[in-house]
């Protein structure tokens, strides 16, 4: 019975923080692989390190990182023609813009990376924590909305009965 309790609280608390399950990346992270970017020798190592650096920009819990992480995802996409890498980079750029809040463009990129990979699991899981979010905060907003409609309903009807 304890167990069902926690597992109620921590759906509860999930939907109102917004909890999902893609990583985070901290500035350490983020640094070695910058390090790696610049001490790279071949052109082949230096394109391994920078998508290791767009995977920790993106995951990074900082705005600034994640902006950079889109834009080096972004700029890389015009060169890439093996699926794999691009099914890869648009992953990556649909966690950039879960991350910054762009849930629209974040779930058109999943669904790209879907029509190359329908069965990929990481990019179904994706789509869903997508879909969760929008549909947790058009929930949150209605209650606000919700909320103003009555709060406006009570002064007017307390206005009313001054007069």
């Amino acid at each position: 019975m304890e167990a069902k309790i926690a597992n109620f609280f921590e759906s509860v608390g999930n939907f109102f923080t917004g909890g999902d399950q893609i990583p985070w990346c901290d500035r350490d992270i983020i640094a070695g692989c910058e390090r790696e970017v610049a001490e790279a020798s071949s052109e082949e190592f230096r394109s391994e390190c920078l998508m290791r650096l767009s995977w920790a920009l993106v995951h990074s819990r900082q705005p600034e990182d994640v902006q950079r992480g889109i834009a080096m995802l972004e700029a890389s996409l015009t060169g890439t023609t093996n699926p794999l890498q691009l099914r890869e980079r648009l992953y990556l750029l649909a966690v950039g813009y879960y991350r910054s809040g762009d849930y629209s463009k974040s779930r058109q990129l999943v669904d790209r990376c879907l029509e190359i990979a329908p069965d990929w699991r990481q990019a179904r899981a994706l789509k869903k924590t997508i879909e969760d979010k929008i549909t947790r905060d058009g929930v949150i907003g209605l209650g606000i909305a919700a909320t103003a409609v009555g709060l406006a309903a009570g002064i007017i009807a307390a206005l009313a009965r001054k007069k």
